[in-house]
């Protein structure tokens, strides 16, 4: 498609050229209703092809400004020889609209640097810095405003080249220059002082303003790619049950829309010279869920204690990063961490490491027996590819589709398949093998029938329930100004209000399906979670999506894509311990099924009861309860250290010498003197 549209495009362009210098004028007037044409296939439907045309020096500028120039040529070279004289107003006009166009685009730079601000917030009243809606995406956009403010004089010179009549151009041309204007002068409007967001020493003042009336004790810090927000949403709801005042701190500007509905204020701040202001704040403890280059930033503050938690523990590397060390602690689930960072050596001491357990895992159901229904409910949830090549990270290469018909051959499984979101991203082999896992699904879907819920509306109107809570509340087109003003202080109550529709949401989803039904999982809901407490059993990967079913003490298995022998496979990963141990070619899939449908053939429960324990810590106090406390301990100690640093030294640094007095005794003792 991409190509038959640059081709197309090419196309058009070559045969206005043609039609303009034959002169030709039906082939000049269609090949500049095919140029136009393809322009708006690119805009509406290959929007991913604009940069590639940009980066070619090709952008819609330069094919906008040829366009019209063709359409002026074939003006001047069809009919008589006065025609210079005749079109040289059409040309004039031309020549002013893109001066204008220049002079719109400057003064949309200059409006988007004042509503660039220096801390963008969501969950806080900012109404005090004079936000207000964005101008019009035409106004920001200069490819698209070219395009629709440049129609009308195209289309009039268009008809002037037809019927010989300049009277369309001119009329074309005055409604380019009318719209030009029009935008020219909204824009100049918002650069008046009383139109203007707040400025940058106003906004700063504002936000020490709001930290020292909000008093924030407890805060998230997290920095990373649009694809990672998943690693903060995980600590949302246990950050929000915190005894203390939590708050959200990012640093990039699009991840404030891509943290998950809460009502823990949010602000994100971009520059390092505005995130020093937190030094002289009540924040006393900042918590890491991933590592960034943008972290080193903030373990500058030494007002701050740092805990690392991780976004979910598994034996891979990269739960006992060396980069752990730079945190003040490192909070984990249980011993079976504490053990992997001793054993990996990396800097991170002992007393450093305080076990809380998954608060996440709270509400995880427990085991309730095997399956009671028809169907045996199996969630197969690999993880991605990784980025170091090792083939026993992933499944979904090696031993995916295998595991998948296995699953599918037995006609009593209900299979729902959950692929992590990154998968793919770095080895086109797993992208692959992701789509062809789908493509068995849906064939089996194909080959079952059986009857289907009956639609009663009940999932739509928990949807709509569900998405007038979460919405974002602001148009298509708004920019971090105009979202920080949607997005304001929320209405008290919301986030329990978002729980229990949540709640109800899924179990509108699950009983909307029919129970015979493969599913394949991808959308946002339902959540992981909530795929645990439906199956029965899960098959995944080394990774912490076993440590956190372990939570439900189902029985679950892993695919060893390692290339290790099975007792070499369980000692290098301890969270295998209670798992059966799938080959590649998927050939115990079938005595996997037994055991999970007769618990007399389940060997593995009490490891999984053990392992559980090792892996998450107890089960009293909750994992919520021991989050909070070592919050509050690490809280005690940033107060402490705090305290002790603004007393003023034991004792005075000693002075210079006095001329009398000290003197005399001192030149005694120098050597040479006399005494």
């Amino acid at each position: 498609m991409r190509a038959l549209v640059a081709a197309g495009l090419a196309a058009a362009f070559a045969a206005q050229a043609a039609g303009a210098l034959l002169p030709h004028l039906p082939l000049l007037l269609a090949a500049t209703v095919l140029s136009l044409a393809a322009e708006g296939v690119l805009y509406r439907w290959q929007r991913g092809m604009l940069a590639l045309f940009a980066k070619s020096h090709a952008d819609v500028g330069v094919r906008h400004v040829l366009r019209d120039l063709l359409l002026v040529v074939g003006l001047l070279r069809l009919g008589a020889q006065d025609r210079e004289t005749l079109y040289a107003p059409l040309v004039a006009g031309l020549l002013v609209f893109y001066g204008l166009h220049c002079a719109v685009q400057a003064v949309s730079v200059l409006v988007r640097r004042t509503r660039t601000l220096p801390v963008v917030t969501r969950n806080i009243d900012a109404s005090a810095l004079r936000l207000s809606p964005a101008p019009h995406v035409l106004l920001r956009r200069p490819g698209d405003r070219l395009l629709v403010f440049g129609l009308p004089a195209t289309a009039g010179l268009s008809v002037t080249a037809a019927v010989d009549a300049p009277r369309y151009g001119a009329l074309g041309l005055a409604l380019s220059l009318a719209l030009a204007l029009a935008g020219l002068v909204a824009l100049l409007l918002r650069l008046l002082p009383g139109r203007r967001p707040a400025g940058e020493q106003e906004v700063l003042e504002w936000f020490d303003a709001w930290l020292a009336a909000y008093r924030p004790t407890v805060g998230l810090y997290f920095s990373g790619g649009p694809s990672s927000a998943y690693q903060a949403n995980m600590w949302l709801e246990p950050l929000a049950r915190l005894e203390e005042r939590p708050v959200i701190i990012l640093r990039e500007r699009f991840m404030v829309q891509k943290i998950a509905a809460t009502d823990v204020p949010i602000v994100c701040l971009p520059k390092v010279s505005t995130l020093m202001r937190l030094e002289h704040s009540t924040l006393q403890v900042l918590i890491h869920p991933s590592n960034s280059g943008k972290t080193s930033q903030v373990l500058r503050i030494p007002t701050l204690k740092h805990t690392f938690v991780n976004h979910g523990e598994s034996d891979k590397l990269s739960s006992c990063n060396p980069y752990a060390k730079a945190y003040d602690e490192v909070w984990v689930a249980g011993p079976a961490a504490r053990e992997r960072y001793a054993l990996a050596d990396v800097g991170v001491e002992d007393k450093d490491v305080v076990e809380i357990g998954r608060p996440q895992l709270d509400a995880v159901r427990p085991y309730a027996g095997p399956p009671a229904g028809p169907y045996t409910t199996v969630l197969y949830a690999p993880t991605w590819e990784g980025w170091d090549g090792n083939p026993g990270n992933t499944s979904v290469i090696a031993a995916g589709e295998n595991l998948v018909r296995a699953l599918l051959a037995d006609p009593a499984v209900r299979l729902l398949y959950k692929p992590h979101p990154l998968t793919g991203s770095v080895d086109p082999r797993a992208g692959a093998a992701d789509l062809r896992i789908r493509e068995l699904i849906r064939a089996a879907n194909r080959e079952r029938s059986g009857p289907r819920p009956a639609d009663d509306g009940e999932l739509a109107r928990r949807t709509a329930e569900l998405d007038r809570l979460t919405a974002a509340g602001f148009r298509s087109g708004a920019d971090p100004v105009e979202r920080m003003l949607a997005q304001s202080a929320p209405e008290p109550g919301r986030a329990g209000a978002v729980a229990r529709a949540t709640a109800a949401w899924e179990e509108a989803y699950w009983a909307s399906l029919p129970e015979w039904e493969h599913q394949v999982v991808t959308d946002a809901r339902p959540a992981l979670y909530a795929c645990f407490d439906r199956a029965d059993l899960l098959i995944s990967d080394v990774s912490s999506v076993i440590s956190d079913f372990l939570a439900s003490g189902k029985p679950y298995a892993v695919a060893n894509t390692s290339g290790l022998s099975q007792d070499a496979f369980r000692e290098a990963f301890p969270t295998v311990a209670a798992a059966t141990v799938l080959t590649p070619d998927a050939a115990g899939v079938p005595r996997l099924l037994e055991a999970v449908r007769d618990p007399a053939k389940d060997e593995l429960a009490a490891a999984r009861a053990e392992l559980k324990l090792r892996l998450l810590g107890p089960a009293e106090p909750s994992s919520q309860e021991r989050f909070g406390a070592a919050v509050r301990e690490l809280c005690a100690a940033a107060r402490t250290r705090r305290a002790r640093t603004a007393q003023p030294p034991a004792a005075e640094l000693p002075g210079q010498r006095q001329a009398a007095g000290a003197a005399g005794p001192v030149a005694a003792q120098q050597p040479g003197k006399a005494p």
